[in-house]
This record gives structure tokens, C-alpha cells and sequence, in this order.
């Protein structure tokens, strides 16, 4: 199980807030069945790193059928596979040593 971190950023739009092309991407999410989190500077998936990558290129494009341009994305993936993980496990993991 990968988790991975994107963060999609419309160029070219008419406006500055990005919050339209984040909901429309994240129904991409929501419509596959894929667990995910929002954050603050993007949204965190687990799944299969081959279906990560499906989807980023799904909410990518998205964006652009939102009306943008031009999108940059950022994509940061920990593809663990010695032993088995997921978000909530990493976070745990943290908290229990603060």
C-alpha cells in the first residue's frame, strides 16, 4: 500500500483561490473510493501505486476541465514494502513518541 501526498495548482485562472479546483479534484477521489485526507497544501491518497498514479492524472485533469490552463503538481509517494502501513498508522507512530 503506497501513500501518496499531491498537491494540484491551477495557472492561468482568472482568480486566486484555488478552493473550486481542489473540491473538483478531490470528487475524483470520493467517486473511486479511494481513502484519502485534506490538508491545508494537498491531499494525502493510500492505494496501490499504480492506482496513485491513475488517480493523479484523473484529478489533474479535472483541474484543467475546471477551466485552468495550465496545472502544476507536485507528487511525493512513500511506497513502503517491508512491512505493512497506512496513514493513520504514520501518524500514530509519531504521536506516540512526542
Amino acid at each position: 500500500m503506497a501513500i501518496m501526498e499531491i498537491c494540484l495548482i491551477p495557472i492561468g485562472t482568472k482568480e486566486t483561490s484555488v478552493s473550486k479546483y481542489v473540491a473538483s479534484a478531490s470528487k475524483i477521489l470520493d467517486k473511486e473510493g479511494i481513502k484519502h485526507e485534506l490538508n491545508p497544501m494537498g491531499t494525502v491518497i493510500q492505494a496501490d501505486p499504480d492506482k496513485c498514479f491513475e488517480i493523479a492524472r484523473k484529478m489533474q485533469e479535472e483541474v484543467f476541465d475546471a477551466g485552468s490552463d495550465r496545472v502544476y503538481t507536485v507528487i511525493k509517494m512513500d511506497d513502503r514494502r517491508d512491512k505493512d502501513h497506512d496513514m493513520d498508522y504514520k501518524v500514530k507512530s509519531v504521536k506516540s513518541k512526542l
